[in-house]
């Protein structure tokens, strides 16, 4: 038996056979549906003239639909099946004609397959092979392929495909990473994922949930269930995912089908949806159900526009017995709402109803961490999580991992079943320079934006350490409280000098003519110079008015002020109005401090504020609270300068050098 590797070389040649009517990177169009189409053909070989049979005999009878499929797969010994008497053999004899029974082949499959395949897209891709005269070309190379069970075992089919589908997301980097996680990544997740679980696992009898609503082509799914094969075989993991994008959802079904992993029902374990819409047709495919375990890697600042109007309606109806209850981030950023979704379907911790709680490992760029300010959409989404000591860790992870982006990527790692030493913990773990030059291990050049990997010994590095949960140079510990702050309002009194100048004088009498015999007595009571003190200098204007009987309203003596008064330093602070202590506050010298959480704020304001700016005081009542993240400050190490004089040095022999140059041209 060949390994997956020899396979997919064979597949990986035949593509040539696209190029020209094909650009490398639509390859994957043709190559991965005719891979799963083949495969399909070879493990249905054996049943194929029973199957036919049966057809044949409920044809036009009382089973129909869902009822005749369940009984066609129970005959085909799969969970779906092919009823058409084609197979890959039979369509090499009807060159001139393929196309249509090609067509005529797929249509002949259960309706979870025909659904792949319709998602696909695949139709066209035939008529396109077909008048470029390479159809009959590419099926009977793929007829060539022998992918039966005996020769190719199941997780031996998985190895392949996810093969091909690196491969092909590899050529395809301008949008690899909206639907490719790399594998090293993937496995890392999954390690951290299961970390804790070994015991629990290891009960007999488990079974167990796992959910990604981003799933891409299912390269977490795959990996997930290659984990508990490899260290829990006697446990049973029901892997589901959903994504919006055809291709990817296609993809991702045939792979579950194709592995045959373990599913929970009819085996529809992906489903196609827009994950962030509510219930409904081609919404959340998961309302009601409850997960163990959650992977994802949602697309890095992709707006949330098209579902905005659903999300906020979700948000403001149903506040925390729906999905988004925290909070909404920005709409240029919906990574924050994945989070959300998925938490929203945890296990409660309820031991004796044998449910053992929810881990989650999601991957977000660093925005995630501390955009938002305190009160914003996102902070009150940190809030939450750390808040309800849900927030286990987050590892950083080195740049120029993704294949379309260079930027700096997280794991999050969210659960509500901490290890009893990590209860009101966090741990920061700092992976960035645990890497190895190359795209993968297979490749040592770059893929794209992808000039890094990560060795499976650079995992388990990773993995050990974190486990440990120790402090060090790559791990920091840090209580809960440690990333919130009270975001307190600064005041500084008003301070407005009294002027009265021709200009001034004729602006407000525009507004209030009536008010000129007012004006001119007060004119000639004051005069024209500047006044430090405007409120004794309005107590003083008053009595003069009360002596001329004459009474203002509120809204003239607001306008008067507005007008004849300016902000000046070295003025009197106005006193509030009224029986209120205190004076007016100025709202351009407004400002903010954000005081940490660990930290009484009066004493903080006393020692931080007070010996700069002695005239202000804080406004209580708007305070809010805020969390962030800020990763860098914590893992920042300060490298000295170097000396002047080393850099004189460098100076002067670059000058050398440069004048040196310039004699070898003018000579």
């Amino acid at each position: 038996m060949s390994d997956h590797n020899t396979f997919a070389n064979l597949i990986w040649q035949i593509a040539d056979l696209l190029r020209g009517p094909y650009r490398p990177p639509q390859y994957e169009r043709v190559m991965l549906p005719m891979t799963v189409l083949r495969r399909f053909d070879c493990v249905l070989e054996a049943s194929k003239a029973k199957v036919v049979a049966a057809h044949q005999k409920h044809k036009g009878g009382k089973l129909t639909g869902d009822a005749l499929d369940t009984t066609l797969n129970k005959v085909a010994g799969q969970r779906f099946h092919n009823h058409s008497p084609l197979d890959f053999a039979k369509l090499k004899g009807d060159p001139d004609n393929i196309n249509k029974h090609l067509v005529s082949y797929i249509k002949g499959f259960s309706a979870n397959v025909q659904r792949i395949f319709e998602y696909f897209e695949f139709e066209a891709e035939i008529e396109k092979m077909h008048e470029a005269n390479i159809l009959y070309l590419v099926v009977s190379k793929f007829a060539d392929v022998d992918l039966h069970p005996t020769n190719v075992a199941n997780e031996q089919m998985g190895l392949i495909f996810e093969n091909l589908i690196r491969r092909f997301n590899e050529l395809a980097n301008e949008t690899a990473g909206d639907h490719f996680t790399p594998r090293e990544v993937i496995r890392l997740m999954v390690d951290l994922l299961f970390i804790h679980d070994d015991k629990l696992l290891a009960t007999p009898g488990t079974v167990r949930k796992l959910l990604d609503p981003a799933c891409g082509t299912g390269g977490m799914l795959a990996e997930a269930q290659r984990y508990l094969r490899e260290h829990h075989s006697a446990a049973q993991l029901y892997a589901y995912g959903q994504d919006y994008n055809k291709r990817a959802y296609a993809t991702a079904a045939s792979d579950m089908l194709m592995k045959e992993v373990s599913h929970n029902g009819g085996g529809d374990n992906v489903r196609y949806g827009d994950t962030l819409l509510p219930d409904a047709a081609t919404g959340d495919r998961f309302p009601n159900d409850t997960f163990d375990y959650f992977l994802s890697n949602p697309p890095f600042g992709v707006d949330w526009k098209k579902q905005q109007k659903e999300v906020v309606r979700e948000h403001e109806k149903r506040a925390f017995d729906g999905r988004f209850g925290a909070g909404l981030p920005r709409v240029n950023d919906g990574a924050l709402l994945f989070l959300q979704h998925m938490w929203s379907k945890r296990e409660d911790v309820k031991p004796k109803e044998h449910k053992q709680g929810s881990r989650l490992a999601i991957v977000f760029s660093g925005s995630p961490m501390f955009t938002g300010g305190a009160g914003s959409g996102e902070s009150e989404i940190r809030r939450w999580v750390i808040e309800n000591d849900w927030l286990e860790a987050i590892v950083a992870l080195p740049e120029s991992m993704y294949y379309n982006t260079g930027i700096g990527t997280y794991i999050w790692i969210v659960t509500n079943r901490k290890e009893k030493r990590r209860k009101g913990k966090v741990q920061l773990f700092d992976a960035r320079d645990v890497w190895t030059a190359g795209g993968s291990e297979d490749s040592k050049r770059s893929l794209g934006d992808k000039r890094r990997h990560m060795t499976i010994a650079q995992i388990d590095e990773v993995v050990s350490l974190y486990g440990k949960f120790e402090e060090g140079p790559r791990s920091k510990i840090f209580d809960n409280a440690d990333f919130g702050y009270t975001r307190v309002t600064v005041e500084r009194p008003l301070r407005l000098r009294y002027q009265m100048t021709v200009d001034e004088k004729a602006r407000f009498l525009e507004a209030v003519p009536h008010l000129l015999d007012d004006v001119e007595a007060i004119d000639k009571a004051f005069g024209r110079k500047p006044l430090l003190d405007w409120s004794a200098t309005w107590g003083k204007i008053e009595k003069l008015l009360e002596k001329r009987e004459s009474r203002w309203k509120t809204a003239e003596q607001k306008l008067f002020r507005s007008v004849f008064t300016q902000r000046d330093p070295k003025a009197e602070s106005v006193p509030v109005s009224g029986r209120g202590a205190g004076f007016e506050s100025d709202a351009d010298l407004r400002d903010y401090e954000n005081v940490p959480l660990t930290e009484d704020v009066d004493t903080y304001f006393a020692r931080e504020v007070l010996p700069h700016v002695p005239d202000a005081w804080t406004d209580r009542s708007k305070d809010k609270v805020g969390y962030e993240i800020n990763f860098n400050r914590y893992f920042y190490v300060f490298t000295p300068p170097r000396a002047l004089a080393e850099i004189d040095r460098d100076l002067k022999a670059a000058e050398d050098e440069i004048v040196r140059l310039l004699r070898e041209v003018t000579t």
